[in-house]
């Protein structure tokens, strides 16, 4: 079955360069492009409804406020640890990420902000928190989901950034 446009439940295949305050800081070509199952929240809000119902060979240049992106910066979401709680503590720098579980299991990353003798600053918000996203999107292809990529919430492309090891690739 074809698709020719893009809807919930399609993997979408996108050449993009994204820029904030006029500096690059990411990009996919056709020979890497970044692959997403529309609807399913694998990209920023703004651009995910931006993208809806266009088609292969469209291109769309589109300003995104925070608020459609990675949400405002949250001065909420900077925590201080004890350097000694910290695994690898004694060899972090600034600007490094780290990965930090609560008590509960879950895993949180974060940057490095400061360190200080005996404690660290991380920063839990996402990296373009609060930033205003600049994208140049070509559309490249489409395909309908396979039943496990929308059992899954992702295309199998993004099995490893979802740290998805359950099933086979034949």
């Amino acid at each position: 079955m074809a698709v020719d446009k893009i809807t919930d439940g399609v993997v979408v295949s996108l050449a993009y360069v994204l820029t904030v305050d006029g500096e690059e800081v990411g990009r996919a070509d056709a020979n890497e492009p970044l692959e997403y199952l529309h609807g399913a929240e694998n990209i920023v809000p703004g651009l995910e409804a931006a993208l809806e119902g266009k088609t292969v060979g469209d291109k769309l240049n589109i300003t995104l406020p925070p608020e459609e992106a990675y949400g405002d910066y949250d001065d909420d979401e900077i925590d201080e640890f004890d350097l000694e709680d910290i695994p690898g503590g004694a060899n972090l720098e600034e600007g490094m990420i780290v990965e930090v579980e609560d008590d509960d299991g879950f895993v949180y990353v974060g940057t490095v902000m400061e360190i200080t003798e005996d404690s660290i600053m991380v920063d839990f918000n996402p990296p373009l928190a609060g930033k205003t996203l600049t994208f140049d999107v070509e559309v490249l292809s489409l395909r309908p989901a396979e039943q496990e990529e929308l059992d899954h919430g992702h295309p199998h492309s993004l099995d490893e950034f979802y740290d998805d090891e359950d099933h086979d690739h034949e």
